[in-house]
């Protein structure tokens, strides 16, 4: 049993596959983030999750339901934060969580909503004065007091400075540790990395990866690098034979190769050999980006972060 099941899912506008038989499953209390480049079908996929956009084909339960014949009692059950809420300005934070949390029979204290996503100190103040970050905040809170089952979040930290972005992945893994399920979409592959415990690369409306980001991680090429400066007198023609494309950084020098393990040995053993120490060295792993990026190429297809029109509350 799980809290999403996707299969063969498909929606066609026109000659247009924006989905094109897309299958997955999210577990109960799993955060799970889809990625794409522009146009892959990220956000219609969410919008038929969450009931808003009708399929054209295929199968989709969400809490054992088809969201598309739910109906109030299926949305009652559901959280969604979107890119951009459309917030009532002349609210304060405690009276439009309040507003929100008499539309849902499960409800959660507005104070308790309100200290949770870190806007205590902003209760009573208008919306309209609050920062972009803080902004987001709320349409969190607002997202939060109906107490859902499932969560969607929609590009949650569009706009956000570094440590707003920190704080907010802090909120996401405390609404892992409430069991909430949340699907969340993303152009930041750190991001993903970060919070997710699983992910989905979507391209064109197909389903190019799914797996831990271990697991994603583990199906590129796997070319690692090995960073590295020499001592002082030594050059690069003094070094062992090694496996893989020998390039200049900055002051020292980086090694591509699909054997890193091995490099750093005959590196290491090399400079002990010659009694030498090594003033820098260090090993960089494929990061999700860099197989995101070779997955996407593969498929032909731009890069580039969903640009779509972010959808209104």
């Amino acid at each position: 049993m799980h809290a999403i099941t996707v299969s063969d899912l498909h929606k066609r506008y026109g000659d247009v596959r924006a989905v094109d038989g897309l299958s997955f499953t999210v577990g109960f209390g799993e955060v799970f983030a889809v990625v794409g480049p522009n146009g892959a079908g990220k956000t219609t996929t969410v919008e038929i999750l969450e009931g808003h956009r009708h399929r054209t084909s295929g199968t989709v339960d969400v809490l054992g339901t088809d969201p598309a014949t739910g109906g109030r009692s299926y949305r009652e059950r559901i959280g969604i934060v979107l890119q951009d809420a459309g917030l009532e300005e002349d609210f304060t934070v405690a009276e439009l969580v309040r507003l929100y949390r008499g539309m849902y029979p499960r409800r959660l204290d507005v104070d308790e909503v309100v200290a949770l996503v870190g806007l205590a100190d902003k209760r009573d103040a208008r919306v309209k004065t609050l920062s972009g970050g803080q902004r987001r905040r709320l349409d969190l809170a607002l997202g939060l007091v109906g107490d859902p089952d499932v969560l969607f979040l929609d590009e949650p930290t569009t706009g956000f400075d570094p440590s707003a972005r920190r704080r907010a992945w802090d909120l996401v893994g405390s609404l892992r540790g409430l069991g909430k399920t949340v699907l969340l979409t993303t152009h930041y592959m750190d991001e993903a990395e970060h919070l997710a415990d699983r992910v989905a690369v979507v391209v064109a409306g197909r389903l190019v990866a799914c797996g831990t980001p271990e697991e994603i991680r583990a199906t590129g090429d796997a070319v690692a690098t090995v960073a590295f400066r020499l001592p002082a007198g030594v050059v690069p023609a003094d070094l062992p034979e090694l496996d893989g494309a020998l390039l200049p950084r900055g002051a020292g020098w980086r090694l591509r190769t699909t054997t890193p393990t091995l490099a750093l040995n005959r590196l290491t053993g090399w400079a002990v050999g010659r009694g030498e120490e090594l003033p820098q060295i260090e090993v960089t792993r494929p990061s999700l980006e860099d197989v995101y990026l070779e997955l996407v190429a593969a498929a032909g297809t731009d890069a580039r972060p969903d640009a779509s029109t972010p959808r209104h509350r």
